[in-house]
């Protein structure tokens, strides 16, 4: 489906639900429509289930813009098989513990297990990058094992600390700068995700594995143990 959004933008909406083959098809219909050379093109924004592309409205409108999308949009429609994606796999280091994820221990009590196995099923997943938002750098990933999903806290954190490792629903992410926040947090990481001069660390299809480590490695690396 496309639609439009803005007077400079639409929306092609690929699925209702998150599933670990949109990021490949996404992917593959950015490339699709980047190498397509319209000249009205101005930016495309990848998120869970969409792409929002940004055109120039000087010179092209609404029914144009989709004229040239839709072909594009049927081929990928008519792929027999699902595209694959492979993406980076990027290591992120955590430190879990009740000191830098002040919401472990609740959500192992609201989910019957202990923080260990909180820890264990949130750290043996390997998850997609699915979209980038919210702030710099800021990736969501999916998904967390169904059993430590947790909603987002009903009255958010006016400060959440930089490299929070947090859960919310199915999605988990860390935040790469300290910034307000409602996911539930169960740990720090001691990798910068986004540096001005670098730009993000995580890219839409990388895949994301987190390794538990110590207090003192986690210090070692460079974490910080801020309230």
């Amino acid at each position: 489906m496309i639609e439009p959004v803005s007077e400079d933008a639409v929306l092609i909406t690929l699925a209702q639900a998150i599933d670990d083959t949109l990021p490949a098809r996404i992917a593959g219909l950015t490339d699709s429509i980047r190498g397509a050379g319209f000249h009205w093109l101005v930016d495309i924004v990848p998120s869970y289930t969409t792409l929002m592309v940004v055109y120039d409205p000087l010179i092209i409108d609404f029914r144009r813009v989709v004229s040239g999308l839709r072909p594009l949009i049927e081929l990928d429609r008519s792929c027999d098989r699902a595209p694959t994606l492979d993406g980076r796999l990027v290591e992120l280091p955590v430190y879990y513990s009740t000191e830098t994820g002040p919401d472990l221990q609740e959500l192992a009590s609201e989910s019957g297990l202990d923080c260990e196995e909180v820890i264990r099923r949130h750290s043996s997943v390997e998850y997609r990058v699915h979209a980038l938002g919210f702030a710099p750098g800021f990736a969501f990933m999916g998904q967390v094992d169904s059993s430590i999903a947790a909603s987002r806290k009903t009255s958010p954190r006016k400060q959440v600390p930089a490299g929070s490792v947090g859960i919310a629903n199915r999605q988990t992410a860390v935040y790469p700068q300290a910034s307000p926040g409602g996911w539930q947090l169960i740990g720090r990481c001691p990798t910068p995700l986004f540096d001005p001069a670098k730009l993000s660390l995580l890219k839409v299809g990388d895949r994301v594995r987190f390794t538990p480590i110590t207090r003192e490695a986690f210090l070692a690396a460079g974490g910080e143990l801020t309230p």
